[in-house]
């Protein structure tokens, strides 16, 4: 296996971070509204679409649930050198790599605050993961940080949060916790050799409570293994620059997991949601080999019916040319091994 190197920094491609410490107690600003992208929907837009009943699927769209792909099947075998991706559903995935066990927005319950129970059921059973490693999380939105699975885990398991995010996990007394602002990285020992975990800026926002609007950071994860492999994962984004500029700084990604759902209605959505042919564009602009579509079959969170973004993705992934092979779009509870 051929380890890949970095071009100097000179280059033209802006330096990578050096890692920090794990785990140290960090001082953040009050809020991290200087950070979005684009004006939050105000009463109005949320108003309008209560009112046209365009905040989830039609009754007759939500017969289609029956459809949607769910095919949970036993993990892949997995060692040192071996980088595995498991959909459990949603933005949630188990990524076995350099030895260890990553999860991806762990959200193991039936039903998130705000929203009907879960369209699918989980991927993997609960009982069938391998011991959890470390876990990402790309911001504080119930669907994507969801306190009674977390309860599940060891209170040492490492968590890698958004900057802001450490007070909640210490009131839920983890003790092992890192949080990084965007461009920051940090180094976990592995088995395989460390991993690199680099937090990297999204279009999006946090809010978990009445009065905590953007009081914590949100963005996404590129991890790095000691070979040069590199998963993107984007956690919940909408369309725009951050794109191109994760793809100049962190070149050769291998698998973009990208979200393609709760796209609908776009005049309420489209800033902090990627659509269907957005999360294609998107690909493209971060440089990535392959793409995993994420976000979607879960949660009915908007009004798009829900097998809709898959039929688009595969749609906008022919339109751009793109190897059929390289389109990972896997059933709930569906792997796939990233080849040494």
């Amino acid at each position: 296996m051929t380890e890949r190197t970095e071009p100097p920094a000179g280059a033209g491609r802006p330096p990578l971070a050096e890692p920090r410490p794990l785990y140290e107690r960090r001082r953040w600003p009050r809020d991290f509204t200087d950070r979005l992208t684009s004006s939050l929907p105000g009463v109005r837009p949320f108003a309008r679409a209560l009112r046209l009943g365009a905040l989830r699927p039609s009754s007759a769209a939500l017969r289609d649930v029956a459809s949607l792909p769910y095919r949970p099947a036993p993990m892949p075998a997995a060692d040192a050198h071996t980088v595995a991706l498991t959909w459990a559903g949603h933005a949630s995935w188990v990524v076995r790599i350099s030895g260890l066990t990553v999860l991806t927005d762990p959200v193991w319950s039936r039903r998130i605050l705000g929203t009907p129970a879960r369209l699918t059921p989980v991927g993997v059973a609960w009982d069938d993961l391998p011991p959890i490693d470390a876990v990402l999380i790309s911001h504080n939105h119930y669907d994507h940080l969801d306190a009674p699975t977390l309860r599940r885990l060891p209170r040492d398991t490492p968590l890698f949060v958004p900057a802001g995010l450490g007070a909640w996990c210490r009131r839920r007394r983890f003790r092992r916790i890192t949080e990084l602002d965007w461009w920051e990285a940090v180094e976990l020992p592995a088995p395989g050799g460390a991993v690199r975990l680099d937090f990297v800026p999204a279009h999006h926002w946090s809010k978990r409570t009445l009065t905590d609007t953007c009081r914590t950071l949100w963005g996404g994860w590129l991890l790095t293994d000691r070979a040069g492999r590199r998963i993107y994962f984007a956690g919940d984004t909408g369309y725009g620059h951050w794109f191109a500029e994760i793809g100049d700084r962190f070149p050769d990604i291998d698998v973009a997991l990208l979200p393609i759902g709760a796209y609908a209605p776009p005049w309420l959505l489209r800033s902090v949601h990627t659509d269907p042919e957005e999360a294609v564009r998107a690909c493209r602009d971060v440089g990535a080999a392959r793409m995993a579509p994420m976000h979607w079959a879960a949660f009915a969170l908007s009004a798009e019916p829900p097998l809709e973004p898959l039929t688009r993705v595969r749609a906008a992934w022919r339109a751009a040319g793109r190897r059929p092979d390289d389109l990972w779009d896997l059933p709930v509870g569906g792997s796939r091994v990233l080849a040494p």
